[in-house]
């Protein structure tokens, strides 16, 4: 609560300061008392407003940096979904992969070593 009353309430005061010098100060001046007060007023204010811009931006590096470790140690993002079961590719009809053509030849061999009616290579 002290903060609001330093941020808004010292801009406020001088704005009003100003505002009171515009009626009570003698003719002479007053406009420049009323500028005073009020420009210094505006000053304080967006000086406040430019620290709570910067500040904002280092929580943001802050949580970018906490994402990234984040990404690092998982890899995925916080804020992404955990999927229940992830993707399986399906080729076309056809291509061949590495490990279909390994199963293939697997295939083949155990066919082979068990086909009842494989010639005998030892002579009689």
């Amino acid at each position: 609560m002290a903060a609001l009353g330093v941020r808004y309430g010292i801009p406020a005061a001088l704005v009003l300061a100003g505002l009171v010098c515009l009626f009570v100060v003698p003719s002479g001046t007053r406009f420049e008392a009323w500028a005073l007060f009020t420009g210094a007023g505006l000053s304080v204010l967006l000086l406040n407003l430019l620290f709570r811009i910067g500040v904002q931006g280092d929580l943001d590096r802050d949580r970018e940096d906490a994402a990234r470790a984040y990404f690092e140690e998982h890899g995925r993002w916080p804020d992404e979904e955990e999927r229940a079961s992830r993707r399986k590719w399906r080729l076309p009809e056809g291509i061949a992969t590495p490990e279909s053509e390994a199963a293939e030849a697997r295939a083949r061999r155990q066919a082979e070593s068990t086909s009842p009616d494989r010639h005998d290579a030892r002579p009689r």
